[in-house]
């Protein structure tokens, strides 16, 4: 007996197409029949306009542990990056788990595939037998992809055995999507060859593609031009003119790929590489069937069903970008995505932030770094999943409940313990381009195959990253007016600060005709320091009076260093009292510190205050000016302000 519950991981692109959703299906019934729990791990690549975009999906693949699991399925066509596929097929090989290839033979792996080239020369064959056409344009898919590269070898070898001349000019090479279709119609009807009597496409897309393209300039199907396609996918069946194409079991596929771990678990002796068969359907774009895919009836149903989805689906998503875009902190981000979790009709939701989503924030925030770090690659967000997961959103079963952060290697808390309920875990990236932001896990939903899920993927990670990056920004807003109002040695406001922060108060006395209080500081001795003990002794100096004053500035007055070794101190709707109390508290401070500070040299400072209502005509630095008067008289011998012009002249260069 084999242990349960088997674990298999599936590792697929884009979910929601047709090729993949029907090998999928064929792998979830399989599953739910044989207590087998599925993960499924799929990006939505190939739809951006760069390649950082594709990497930053293609990452999820980076947190599967293969170790954890019983077996694994690769969709390998649908990874449309060969070098991505090569360090997945490696970390497979390396787990030693079985792993079954979907379409493309891996040496020491099983493999399902279909014959390409027996399928692709009976749709060429009947084009040149039935209806004897002889020239037969060719519209390819990725160079790269082995299915593609193994049908146009058919096409080629095929026209080469019935005697006609392959053209290079008559084969173009697509991509797979529609555009290849579309683009493909343009360059054929540009060339200096010959019409086409037939066009034979590598899939379906491209050959529905190419079929509009060609109504566009006035072909008529089949009557004109005669176009096949394969993998008989349901838009192609139900298109008009249906299309002529290859039909393949997919959803047998899936099942047998699940039976093959199965077999190999119980050491069944199976063969590794099995070829599926495959059918030539032909249809109405040959002109050899009038009938459709789908009798009448069931195609309205099908229709509506799907016009219904695709309605609910648009809404899902305006919404869910309305509730989303407007969120700059973490916490309305959570609380508004919450509310659309039940809509994703899933058992269960887990929304896990990447330890380094917080560490970037935790950067910015930091003390010990200046601004410059945000050129630095080190502190970019990484492109790879490691180190903690932290789970911000976790539901099951219609409630939210709190985790604890974990290791991404566990990838969900509890996945392989055995106690939870078999059934279906969806693995989807979120992230910024190339750059990991988290991942979201989605339980027992058919949400990540309807062409509306990465819609609300994309927005939800957009929407992430613009809180992640607002975040950021006020904390270098933050930093940058620190820069601006404060002093870097002395951690009180300079003289930037102290404009701004009397502006207000200051004004208000003005017209409350309420006195305010201007004290100047000086510190004493300060070149005698710098000279005798160093610098170093001088700016624990200017520290140790920017501390007196930090520690004595308690009830709403001001402090600042206004330049060198001078200080200044406002306050509003202040008395002679008050002044003088906090005179003292200075200066009993500074004693203070001085004897904790055991140093050879003594921290002095010579203070001197005025009071009074300033006048509407009145600059406040007339009223320091004064202040500055009152402290030289108390220093009877000191240097003249570096910053203020004096009516009193210097007799010695005391500081």
């Amino acid at each position: 007996m084999i242990r349960k519950p088997i674990h298999i991981a599936v590792i697929v692109s884009t979910p929601n197409e047709e090729y993949q959703s029907r090998i999928l299906n064929g792998i979830r019934q399989y599953s739910s029949e044989n207590n087998i729990t599925l993960e499924m791990f799929t990006a939505f690549a190939n739809i951006g306009n760069g390649n950082s975009h594709d990497i930053g999906e293609f990452n999820i693949f980076t947190l599967i542990d293969y170790s954890r699991f019983d077996g694994v399925i690769l969709l390998i066509n649908t990874i449309q990056s060969v070098s991505f596929m090569k360090k997945i097929i490696k970390r497979v090989k390396d787990s030693g788990i079985p792993a079954v290839c979907i379409d493309q033979q891996v040496e020491g792996l099983y493999s399902i595939c279909i014959d390409n080239e027996s399928a692709m020369r009976g749709i060429v064959e009947h084009f040149i037998v039935k209806h004897g056409f002889t020239r037969i344009n060719y519209i390819t898919g990725p160079d790269d992809n082995i299915d593609s590269q193994q049908r146009l070898k058919a096409y080629k070898q095929t026209m080469i055995d019935y005697g006609l001349p392959v053209e290079e000019e008559r084969i173009y090479h697509g991509n797979f999507v529609a555009s290849g279709g579309t683009d493909a119609i343009k360059y054929f009807f540009n060339s200096s060859l010959e019409q086409p009597q037939a066009i034979v496409c590598a899939n379906d897309v491209m050959a529905v593609a190419a079929i509009n393209m060609l109504h566009t300039i006035g072909m008529h199907i089949p009557q004109d031009i005669c176009v096949s396609g394969f993998d008989h996918t349901e838009n192609a069946r139900n298109y008009s003119p249906s299309v002529t194409s290859v039909d393949r079991p997919l959803e047998e596929v899936g099942k047998l790929a699940c039976t093959k771990i199965v077999g190999h678990m119980n050491g069944r002796k199976q063969e590794l590489h099995t070829i599926m068969e495959t059918k030539c359907v032909f249809s109405q774009s040959c002109g050899c069937n009038n009938s459709t895919g789908s009798d009448a009836d069931e195609f309205r149903r099908n229709t509506y069903s799907v016009m219904e989805s695709y309605s609910g689906g648009f809404s899902l998503v305006s919404r869910l970008n309305s509730a989303l875009i407007s969120c700059d902190q973490l916490d309305s981000f959570m609380e508004n995505l919450k509310k659309f979790i039940p809509e994703f009709r899933c058992r269960e939701f887990y929304l896990c932030l990447a330890e380094s989503f917080d560490k970037d924030i935790q950067n910015f925030k930091s003390e010990e770094l200046d601004l410059s770090h945000i050129h630095d690659p080190e502190y970019h967000l990484p492109a790879a999943f490691s180190g903690l997961a932290i789970p911000v959103i976790a539901y099951r079963n219609g409630k939210f409940f709190d985790m604890e952060p974990f290791p991404m290697t566990d990838m969900l808390p509890g996945l392989f313990d055995g106690k939870n309920a078999i059934g279906n875990y969806w693995f989807v990236p979120l992230h910024f381009q190339e750059q990991t932001l988290g991942y979201i896990v989605i339980k027992d939903s058919s949400f990540p195959m309807s062409p509306h899920f990465h819609s609300c993927i994309m927005d939800i990670s957009n929407s992430l990253d613009n809180v992640r990056k607002i975040i950021c920004l006020d904390l270098i807003t933050q930093r940058l007016n620190k820069l601006y109002a404060i002093d870097n040695l002395a951690n009180i406001n300079n003289r930037n600060g102290f404009r701004i922060s009397t502006q207000y108060p200051y004004q208000k006395c003005v017209r409350e005709k309420k006195p305010v209080m201007v004290m100047f500081l000086d510190l004493d001795g300060l070149k005698s320091i710098n000279d005798n003990y160093g610098h170093k002794a001088g700016d624990t100096a200017i520290i140790s009076v920017a501390d007196s004053l930090r520690n004595s500035c308690r009830n709403g007055e001001i402090c600042c260093r206004f330049g060198g070794d001078e200080f200044i101190v406002f306050a509003a709707d202040y008395t002679e009292e008050k002044a003088k109390a906090l005179k003292k508290h200075i200066e009993d401070e500074l004693d203070a510190i001085n004897k904790n500070l055991n140093a050879p040299y003594s921290i002095g400072a010579s203070i001197g205050y005025h009071i009074a209502v300033p006048q509407e005509t009145q600059n406040i630095f007339e009223l320091v000016t004064v202040a500055d008067s009152l402290m030289y008289i108390e220093k009877r011998r000191k240097k003249t302000s570096r910053y203020l012009k004096h009516r009193f002249e210097p007799d010695d260069e005391e500081g």
